[in-house]
């Protein structure tokens, strides 16, 4: 049976799916239905309705008998369950029925509201007994996301939908399938370590290295015990301020590969992080022989006293037993790090068994006369009391002191990095970095003070080793003291490196503790020294070094960099001489815990958002006391050496600033540089405007910047170090956040290339004359906003339509009414090259295709199918004396198959002579003159464009031929007509171009006294100029040649009042009562025009005052054409026009 409930002219019918038995019986018992036909199109119709998404659902409801009963429950979604999938829901955009599936496109709900009033009262009792059935969350999260860890990783593609997801409903699935995992970065796999076996173990073997057994004793000698606890607590002091900087750095996010060069580099930027980077690898590589060199003294040692001895004993045998454990331990690192772990826990428990050995001995005393006369006397006030001052010696030809005692031990306490070096094979290094370095300082630095007053209360400092000189058992320690006073002793702290061994219990058992400890800390920085290169190879930073980035084996292991590090190891084992590596790694080290400690200093003090350490135990002043500690022991230590050190350190730095790595690290720097902009922009905003501090700030409306070259460097060339340069870029049509990212990026990408140092501005969805008076309000802030607007000349305005016209003449106005200054320039060439230059190929392709920005500057040449390129000098500006001719020519020239041409104006013959004579002279002079940018510029094929071509589009950017910047001053407007050609002179291309400045006159009489007044202005001014012309007969009619001229130019747009194409609003017109209304003015431009054929021709740039047309009496085209009139077959020609308001001043 089929229970059927009919809603306002759409129906739904319920079957049961429990049998048609169970139906019958039960009509109303239905405990799961699908829908089979909601014709919600039917329904809307029939309500009279607009169409909107409708849903049934169902519920189930137990009653208190146990039975159940169908409802319909009118909800907020249709799960999948519900709905048959094959069955037509609504129509589709293309006009037939989409299923349910095709709407919900995947997505587990189907979004849709029922308005309960449009379907009647029987639905309503439904919806009041209804009872919504539980759903899981993700069905009520439509294409939402919740919070989780995978969507912040660094290289992972985020599972969070878009905004255009969310807004218009895209497909998210489908967009992460598109999307792929091109960002991915393939998890790496292999032994991950906790805080004990990763830092702490790691951080105790290095720090109880080689110094703790051969050279511990020796710095007590020459110190004596209270100097020597001075020595291990300001050792301590470094590294325990550089440690909890170290911490509040690791504790402020996850932490990579690279150890020390990771966290310096991501904090202080790639510059500092670079040098230092380099620097502790060196000094790691270094470490590895130092810790091998006293492992092969205590071996000699121990077989000098079995009377073994491979070639001398000394130096030579160091080197031979050195290169071979180099051998071992490098074999030892290319296993792996499983095996380097396993042998550092075996290295440990020696290691501790020694040192205890070590203390139980001092208890014991000397088991014998032997030990006795080699200066272990035991426990003894008298000597403890002789011990604790100083007894600085000579020692290896140098006079010790305290700080070069200091230098020779610090070396031991430089182990807090062995942790921190391999982070990238730390489970959480955030949390294993501060607590095991820390704990390790604590146990080290208590067991050195310990160690040092054992040996100071213990061991004298000279003894002869002969028993019979110790027999006497009435002496005292002074006795013994004065034995060696008279003769030269082998024995005793300040002569033997083997005391350790001499107080402890079991003398063998010290060498094993000797060899471990030498040993692991050699292992710790054969692994350090690789993993912090490799980090800084991946990064790129310096040329040439990413052989060494590669890595092998599921860990990535650096078995390039480890033959390296062995390379240099080996080079320092053969020195063989303990005190001699010890110093050069020392200033190393101390200059990465000044950089450690600065960092964190810099941050907190800058206080970035992102700054938040979980590591609270730190000060940032402490961390400066740090750095200066650190950097006052370099010095102290050995000056020299600091000077080294820091002069590598600042030559790295500056080659990494000069080669500028593409990076984003969020270093402090960034922030201290937005901050202090910030600051500056603010201190700016409170100070009052004065003329002597005015400067141009250009908004130049380039589009896109790559297809503008010349526009971008000639304004680059007014901006260049001294002010604001933003080029503006206005679109019609809507651009999605996506193209309009690209399109930034594309330009900004541009800018930095060829070393521009502009901002770029878009504006979409909006005309061009509102886009500039958009950007002119919005473009910067405070006083760091636009004060000039430049354009590029329209010269094809000819054949524009008019609202084209209209609105290049409305953007000059909008910037006018602004009171922002206008400057516009042409070249006869033209200033677009789009399709001429091939698109930025370090980006992707445009998403949007060739769009075009309007009302900039239209292109003098163009591509055709076969692509070719006409020199631009193969076609100079022609001359007719035939006013009838046509103007055809005017306009682009596309009717001879691949050829570009250039614009052609035709002239009166009266200017033929003169025209002919500077296009040929200009164009011979341009290939003397003009060299080719180094900025190659290639055609959308990929081939080099030709050299004129080249020349054209880079005449800003290469050295001016010697001649003049002729500067028509016609009108004051401030100064600024006479401002910005000077700021071209001060620029070193165009150092060779004199200001020759050109004003008007009345009669001849003022002729003398004008130019007399003009220099002694341009002198207050201090502006220095060639020469000043008067012209004196600008008020004489033009010539009937240059009438004619203009009679033809205009043409085309000139109509009787009365015309009905006036009606046409698409269609360029001057009326005949403008025409003649504005005859004065067109008169003066045409005198103008004579004028400027007759004088500056041959100049390498023309300067005018730019006329304004007075609002609502000038038409666009009219407006044009006196323009045209003005630039027409002229060198580079700018027409300025400043506010009003001065720019110069001679006051001081």
């Amino acid at each position: 049976m089929e229970n059927q409930h009919h809603l306002s002219g759409g129906s739904v019918n319920v079957m049961p799916n429990h049998g048609e038995e169970d139906s019958r019986q039960h009509p109303q018992r239905v405990s799961r239905f699908s829908i089979q036909r909601l014709d919600t199109r039917d329904m809307m119709v029939a309500n009279n309705v607009p169409r909107r998404r409708a849903s049934v659902n169902h519920g189930q409801q137990q009653s208190n008998n146990g039975s159940s009963r169908s409802e319909f429950v009118a909800s907020s979604y249709i799960t999948m369950d519900d709905i048959n999938l094959s069955q037509p829901v609504r129509p589709s955009a293309n006009g037939r029925s989409a299923s349910v599936r095709e709407h919900a496109k995947g997505v587990g709900l189907l979004p849709a509201v029922l308005d309960q009033n449009r379907y009647g009262n029987a639905l309503k009792a439904h919806l009041r007994d209804s009872v919504r059935t539980n759903r899981p969350l993700r069905h009520h999260l439509s294409r939402e996301t919740l919070p989780s860890l995978d969507n912040y990783q660094a290289h992972s593609v985020a599972n969070r939908a878009t905004l255009e997801e969310l807004r218009l409903g895209a497909d998210h699935q489908q967009g992460i399938q598109k999307g792929g995992n091109s960002g991915q970065v393939p998890a790496v796999g292999g032994l991950k370590f906790g805080w004990i076996q990763g830092v702490f173990i790691r951080c105790l073997l290095n720090i109880w290295g080689v110094m703790l057994f051969l050279r511990l004793s020796w710095v007590v000698a020459e110190a004596g015990i209270g100097q020597a606890i001075l020595i291990v607590l300001l050792a301590t002091a470094v590294t325990s301020l550089t440690a909890l900087s170290m911490s509040a750095i690791s504790t402020n996010g996850q932490i990579k590969g690279g150890g020390t060069y990771y966290m310096i580099s991501r904090s202080l930027g790639p510059e500092f992080g670079a040098a230092i980077g380099i620097i502790f690898a060196l000094a790691n590589a270094v470490a590895v022989s130092l810790h091998t060199v006293g492992f092969c003294e205590a071996l000699n040692d121990m077989l000098e006293e079995l009377g073994v001895q491979i070639v001398d004993g000394d130096l030579n045998d160091i080197r031979i037993v050195g290169s071979v454990t180099l051998v071992v331990l490098a074999m030892i690192v290319g296993i792996g790090m499983e095996w380097e772990a396993k042998a550092q826990l075996l290295f440990m428990g020696i290691l501790m068994v020694a040192l205890a050995n070590f203390i139980l001995g001092s208890f014991l005393g000397p088991s014998d006369i032997d030990k006795f006369s080699k200066g272990f006397v035991g426990y003894d006030f008298e000597l403890l009391t002789s011990n604790f001052y100083s007894d600085y010696r000579v020692f290896d030809g140098f006079q010790q002191n305290f700080f070069s005692v200091f230098s020779i031990f610090f070396p031991a306490a430089t182990g807090i990095l062995a942790g921190a070096n391999i982070s990238g094979d730390l489970k959480d290094p955030s949390v294993a970095i501060p607590k095991g370095t820390l704990l390790a300082i604590a146990v080290t630095s208590v067991s050195y003070i310990i160690f040092a007053i054992i040996a100071g209360a213990t061991v004298l400092r000279d003894a002869t080793g002969i028993p019979s000189n110790y027999n006497n058992t009435v002496a005292t320690i002074n006795d013994y003291i004065e034995i060696c006073a008279e003769q030269d002793c082998e024995w005793g702290l300040h002569n033997s490196f083997q005391v350790m061994t001499l107080v402890s219990a079991f003398g063998p058992l010290n060498y094993a503790g000797c060899f471990a400890a030498t040993l692991s800390s050699a292992l710790a920085c054969f692994v350090s020294a690789p993993k912090v290169f490799q980090a800084l190879c991946q990064d790129r930073l310096f040329p040439h070094l990413q052989y060494f980035a590669k890595g092998y084996g599921k860990t990535q292991e650096p078995l390039r960099a480890y033959i390296l590090t062995f390379l240099i190891a080996l080079a320092c084992v053969l020195i063989a001489q303990l005190n001699i590596i010890a110093p050069l790694i020392t200033n190393c080290y101390l200059a990465s815990y000044a950089l450690v400690n600065f960092s964190t200093f810099h941050i907190d003090l800058i206080q970035p958002v992102g700054w938040r350490p979980t590591f609270r135990y730190y000060n940032k002043w402490l961390s400066l006391l740090g750095c200066g500690l650190s950097v006052s022991a370099m010095f102290l230590c050995s000056w020299p050496t600091a000077l080294v050190t820091s002069t590598v350190v600042m030559t790295l730095f500056l080659i990494v600033k000069y080669r500028k790595p593409d990076v984003n690290w969020g270093s402090s720097g960034q922030a201290q540089v937005y901050k202090t902009a910030l600051i500056t922009v603010q201190q700016l905003s409170n100070i009052e405007e004065h003329v002597k501090t005015y400067t141009p700030q250009i908004l130049v409306m380039t589009g896109l910047p790559n297809m503008r070259p010349s526009l971008v460097d000639f304004a680059y060339l007014l901006c260049k170090n001294n002010s604001l340069m933003v080029c503006g870029d206005i679109v019609k049509e809507r651009q999605s956040h996506k193209q309009r990212s690209q399109r930034i990026n594309k330009s900004s990408h541009w800018l930095r290339a060829h070393k521009t140092k502009s901002f770029y501005s878009l504006m979409d969805n909006i005309s061009f004359p509102n886009g500039v008076g958009a950007l002119l309000q919005a473009t910067g802030v405070g006083k760091m906003k636009p004060n000039i607007l430049l354009l590029g000349y329209q010269s094809e305005w000819r054949t524009h339509r008019n609202n084209e016209i209209d609105d290049y003449c409305a953007a000059i106005n909008t910037a006018l009414e602004m009171h922002v200054a206008v400057a516009v320039l042409r070249v006869q060439e033209g200033l677009d090259y789009t399709g001429i230059i091939g698109d930025f190929d370090s980006m992707e392709d445009f998403s949007t295709g060739k769009l075009k920005s309007e009302g900039i500057d239209n292109p003098q040449y163009t591509n055709t199918m076969e692509g070719s390129i006409a020199s631009s000098n193969a076609t100079p500006f022609t001359i007719s004396g035939s006013v009838n001719s046509s103007l055809s020519e005017f306009t682009l020239d596309e009717t001879r198959g691949g050829k570009i041409r250039r614009n052609k104006i035709q002239l009166s013959s009266m200017e033929s002579s003169v025209t002919n004579i500077t296009s040929v002279s200009s164009s011979s002079a341009e290939q003397r003159h003009m060299k080719k940018s180094r900025v190659l510029f290639r055609d959308p094929q990929g081939n080099e464009l030709p050299a004129e071509v080249q020349n054209s589009i880079c005449r800003f950017r290469v050295k001016q031929k010697r001649g003049t910047i002729d500067v028509w001053w016609l009108y004051d407007d401030g100064g600024l007509s006479m401002l910005l050609p000077h700021i071209l002179t001060t620029r070193s291309n165009w150092a060779n171009s004199k200001l020759r400045v050109f004003c008007l006159a009345d009669t001849n009489e003022e002729q003398r006294s004008k130019q007399e007044s003009m220099r002694l202005l341009l002198g207050k001014f201090r502006i220095p100029v060639s020469d000043v012309v008067v012209i004196p007969d600008m008020t004489y009619p033009p010539s009937a040649p240059t009438k004619s001229w203009f009679d033809a130019l205009t043409r085309d747009f000139v109509r009787k009042d009365d015309d009905p194409s006036i009606l046409d609003s698409s269609v360029p017109v001057i009326k005949e009562s403008e025409l003649m209304a504005q005859k004065p003015k067109t008169f003066n431009f045409m005198r103008l025009r004579e004028l400027l054929l007759e004088n500056s021709t041959n100049a390498n740039l023309v300067v005018m005052t730019l006329p304004i047309s007075r609002k609502g009496t000038v038409s666009g085209p009219l407006y044009m054409s006196w323009l045209e009139t003005l630039t027409a077959n002229m060198p580079p020609f700018l027409l300025v026009r400043g506010n009003q308001a001065s720019v110069l001043t001679f006051y001081s």
